[in-house]
């Protein structure tokens, strides 16, 4: 009778139920190229309610290009500032801006300066140069007069709008669009079909945001976030339930770090990836929706493995002490209850997420 109640209550399948099934989740994830660098975020994805998306380079592809020009006829003038300042900046909007000037021979600017979120500045020759957007002009109290009606057609179009001037005058504005990803609109609008709450932030203007917002379907836009600011727009966030947070730039990372569960683009920068708790490889938002049936899908299989797992106890254990249960069956009973929880598990792969 002893051996057998000591064989019967064996805790190999209840050690086997959580693991087992959380290995099958992350293969299945790995397949479709969903990274799962820390194990709670799959059983943490399954308690959010809402999912934030940062724009550029994560509902946008991030990789903009310059589309209109407003110069009043300085144009020339105009892209060697804006050439030449931009050259020594790493942001996107930048690289844009420099490759449309595509200057053979660059204005040498001293006293350059990145003013984070708002633009940049420097000194060309004796003239103070500065781009960047309508912060940035408040700022440093420029008038944007005669381009008022440009910036606003620009900003309904969804476009960036960097504006340009030189010793404190408006030289003209360069509006800079980025793509929506062909499937961020299929993902957002499979996340509003299962209740989830959509959010997008940004450090562009409203008017732009709203733009981008509204051709992915989103309605709630939080717009002009400097870089440091969005971890506290997260927080904000956070005491109306768990928050997912998409990101993919060096910008994103503290968000990603104070999100309940950090999604890094894959194709983003290294310092997002390693701030994410999940990694979407592929860059697509499809993997957000992916990751959050798979976190169910797994969690449904893990209960259905601890209940097996118990059951056999819980069967088993009172008829061994009566001694009714011979040490052969014991283990027969102890091996079987260790393949229904894999086997379970396994049949996790059928699961179409």
């Amino acid at each position: 009778v002893g051996v057998t109640v000591l064989v019967i209550a064996c805790p190999c399948s209840l050690g086997l139920a959580v693991p087992i099934a959380l290995m099958v989740g992350s293969g299945m994830g790995a397949k479709r190229g969903i990274l799962i660098r820390k194990g709670e975020a799959i059983q943490t994805m399954k308690k959010v309610k809402i999912v934030v998306f940062d724009k550029t380079g994560t509902i946008t592809k991030g990789k903009p290009e310059v589309t209109d020009i407003s110069s009043k006829g300085k144009e020339q003038r105009l892209l060697e500032i804006a050439g030449s300042l931009e050259k020594l900046s790493e942001h996107p909007i930048a690289r844009a801006v420099v490759e449309k000037a595509n200057l053979k021979k660059y204005l040498s600017v001293k006293k350059f300066k990145v003013l984070r979120g708002r633009g940049v500045e420097g000194m060309i020759g004796t003239k103070s140069a500065v781009i960047g957007n309508m912060t940035l002009m408040n700022e440093k109290k420029i008038s944007i007069k005669g381009f008022e009606s440009d910036i606003e057609r620009f900003e309904n179009e969804g476009k960036t709008t960097m504006i340009v001037a030189e010793n404190k005058k408006v030289m003209g504005v360069i509006a800079v669009a980025d793509a929506v990803k062909e499937d961020s609109m299929i993902a957002i609008r499979a996340l509003h079909e299962r209740g989830y709450r959509t959010v997008m932030i940004t450090g562009d203007n409203e008017r732009t945001a709203k733009a981008i917002a509204k051709q992915v379907g989103i309605k709630e836009v939080i717009a002009n976030v400097l870089p440091e600011d969005k971890a506290k727009k997260v927080e904000e966030l956070q005491k109306r339930g768990f928050v997912a947070f998409v990101g993919d730039g060096i910008n994103d990372a503290p968000a990603l770090k104070q999100a309940n569960v950090g999604i890094a683009m894959g194709t983003g920068t290294d310092i997002a990836i390693e701030a994410g708790d999940l990694v979407l490889a592929k860059g697509s938002l499809i993997g957000v929706v992916q990751t959050i049936n798979l976190s169910k899908a797994t969690f449904r299989k893990i209960k259905q493995n601890l209940f097996w797992a118990f059951a056999y106890n819980v069967v088993a254990i009172p008829v061994a002490v009566a001694g009714l249960l011979h040490p052969i069956i014991a283990e027969l009973a102890m091996a079987l209850s260790s393949i229904t929880v894999v086997t379970n598990a396994n049949l996790l792969r059928r699961k179409r997420i």
